[in-house]
Order: structure tokens, then C-alpha cells, then sequence
């Protein structure tokens, strides 16, 4: 089922989305994530990471790289998201995910997920100063799959399985 939010309440929606740096459908999740249950959460972040993995492909292929950079960012960060709901970590700000990112190194010893990260969010940033040219932007996917699929190897080992390959 889908819903379609008419003006002027999808207006609101997409300026408070906006202000607070997140797209709708992050930013729905967000504020619906305080009244469901944990478990709830995670689907939702879940169905959010494959629809970022998703269209961050399609995107890619078809040369937006600055919305393909927000959808891969999007799918970290939904990614980021349950992992903090398994820890009981907040995860709605750079440095909340950072903390976890922090978290995740110091469990796995794996030091190059700090620069995978750092990556990541130059994609963030690639989104909204599209910065980062064509040749170059392969080479951050790449590298942010790469991130995506510790990432994804790591909730495998606290009993969340991903099947979606990015």
C-alpha cells in the first residue's frame, strides 16, 4: 500500500525533512520510531536500507551522482541505525553514528572502516556541492559498497542477516 500526503501537509513534511538534513522517508522514520517497539524499528530502517541500495544503483547507472551519493549515504546510515537500535545506542546525528562506527571498529579491530566511513559521508556532502566527477565518484561507490558490506557482515554476527548485496 502506498499513501500519498497532499499539500500543505506534505509541504510541512518536506521543509522539517529538509531542516533537519534527512530525506522524508528518514525523517518519517525518525519520528515514527518513537512509538513503535525496537523490533519495529528495525524493520523500518531495514526496508529503508534496501530501498537506498536500491535506487542508489539505479541512480548510479543512470549518471546522478549526486542523488546516487545520498542514497548510498542513506543505506549506511539505515544500516547505522539498527545497529544502534541492537546496542541501545542513539543514532540520529553524524555523531551518533560516528559513535557507533567507533563501536563497530573497536569490536571488529578493523581500523579501515574509520576511512570508509569518512568516504561516506564525502558523499553526503557530494550531494549537495556535487563536487565529486564521474571517474572519481566509481571509485567512492566502490569503496562505500565495500563499507556496506562489513557493515552488513557485522549485523550477521548480532543476529540481523541482509541478503541485499550492494
Amino acid at each position: 500500500m502506498e499513501i500519498t500526503i497532499a499539500a500543505p501537509l506534505s509541504t510541512v513534511l518536506i521543509d522539517l525533512a529538509r531542516n533537519a538534513g534527512k530525506d522524508v522517508y528518514a525523517y518519517l522514520a525518525e519520528l515514527l520510531s518513537e512509538k513503535v517497539d525496537p523490533e519495529r524499528r528495525i524493520e523500518i530502517y531495514l526496508a529503508l536500507y534496501r530501498k537506498y541500495i536500491k535506487e542508489a544503483k539505479e541512480l548510479e547507472e543512470e549518471g546522478d551522482y549526486a542523488q546516487a551519493s545520498e542514497k548510498y549515504w542513506g543505506a549506511v546510515t539505515a544500516l547505522l541505525n539498527i545497529i544502534g537500535e541492537k546496542k541501545g545506542m542513539p543514532h540520529y546525528t553524524h555523531r551518533d553514528y560516528w559513535e557507533i562506527m567507533n563501536t563497530v571498529i573497536d569490536e571488529t579491530k578493523d581500523e579501515a572502516l574509520a576511512e570508509l566511513f569518512a568516504l561516506a559521508e564525502k558523499l553526503h556532502a557530494n550531494f549537495y556541492h556535487n563536487f565529486i566527477p564521474k571517474h572519481q565518484f566509481a571509485i567512492y561507490s566502490k569503496r562505500v559498497k565495500i563499507l556496506i558490506e562489513k557493515l552488513t557482515a557485522y549485523l550477521r554476527k548480532i543476529d540481523i542477516i541482509i541478503t541485499e548485496k550492494p
